[in-house]
């Protein structure tokens, strides 16, 4: 395909994923780029929902697609040796504090490994535009709140937070020898349309509209601060063209904190059902409350927050009714096959 002169080329791994694959949609309707994704399509969940989330990219002539593992350097070298990226958005990652915890291997190996792996190819390519997809996570059990970029992140209390702790380092190292511009984005629980089935929000709704108990961790007073998918792909967006320094680590959430309750409320509230709560002790690794200083990202990167958790909640709920709509056509479609 022959790009025009507006045209550019990015990098996005994890594209299939949940924000991975709002970010392309998002590229591909602008028309000026033309998007690489990298995704393994893993089992962590089911990867037919990673597949549908990107059938209808397949079909634009700006989108390719590479099935592989970011661990694996020999096929990273191949993409690279062929395309001359100007920018790369590393969001591939074994994701999820609590699985963390239970093969923290593969969480070094793919999280730290892998993020180094893309870094050396940057530089060895030249390429000069990284956007680094952090967690929140790396805060810690603070009980400074709000958290600013400026809080010491020196005690992570799960492997999934370590390792997201050690790519932002490795982001810095590779600004500070090599001149490559790393901005580090540390998303703060984000939610929406085709969010991973293992996170909260969408498990929660799964469980209460199948009639069966949701686990609730400790007393229901954990906060968060729920981000919706469509700001946080406004940080995002934003983040790739930031050129106004070599490094830099700029929170997005919603600056708001929801606690557990509210949620299975707006929850209930939204499902037209009650939830039954399975009470379970409090979980190693979780953090009791998080809850997003933005001021930083407001400043840089003109960030501007729109969605209400309960518009957003709202909105997510809509999603998953014609989800569940689909899944019963096809078990119907099966049945009288």
């Amino acid at each position: 395909m022959t790009l025009t002169n507006k045209q550019k080329i990015i990098l996005v791994t994890g594209g299939a994923g949940f924000i991975g694959s709002h970010l392309v949609d998002h590229l591909l309707a602008e028309g000026v780029w033309r998007v690489v994704v990298i995704d393994d399509f893993n089992d962590f969940y089911e990867p037919e929902a990673k597949r549908a989330n990107v059938r209808a990219h397949s079909e634009n002539s700006l989108y390719r697609l590479v099935e592989t593992d970011i661990r694996d350097r020999a096929a990273l070298n191949r993409i690279f040796s062929e395309t001359k990226f100007d920018c790369i958005v590393h969001l591939a990652a074994r994701a999820g504090v609590r699985p963390s915890l239970l093969d923290p291997v593969q969480y070094a190996e793919t999280n730290v490994n892998g993020t180094i792996n893309l870094l050396e190819l940057a530089r060895a390519h030249g390429v000069q535009q990284f956007v680094f997809g952090s967690s929140s996570s790396v805060y810690g059990a603070s009980a400074k709140v709000p958290f600013s970029e400026d809080d010491p992140v020196r005690q992570p209390i799960s492997p999934y937070a370590a390792t997201k702790a050690a790519g932002e380092l490795l982001c810095h190292t590779y600004t500070h020898l090599y001149g490559i511009r790393s901005v580090c984005l540390r998303f703060f629980t984000v939610y929406g349309t085709r969010q991973r089935p293992d996170l909260a929000i969408h498990k929660f709704a799964r469980l209460i509209s199948e009639g069966k108990p949701i686990p609730v961790y400790g007393d229901g007073t954990t906060r968060r601060d729920y981000t919706y998918v469509d700001d946080i792909i406004q940080g995002v967006r934003a983040a790739i063209d930031y050129t106004a320094s070599s490094y830099e680590v700029i929170n997005l959430g919603e600056s708001r904190t929801v606690e557990l309750r509210e949620l299975i409320t707006l929850l209930e509230s939204e499902l037209g059902q009650r939830a039954m709560i399975d009470r379970q002790p409090e979980q190693p690794g979780d953090v009791p409350q998080t809850f997003a200083d933005i001021r930083k990202a407001q400043r840089l990167l003109g960030y501007n927050p729109q969605t209400e958790i309960e518009t957003g909640i709202r909105r997510f709920v809509e999603w998953f009714r014609k989800e569940v709509m689909k899944e019963k056509s096809g078990v119907r479609s099966q049945e009288t096959a």
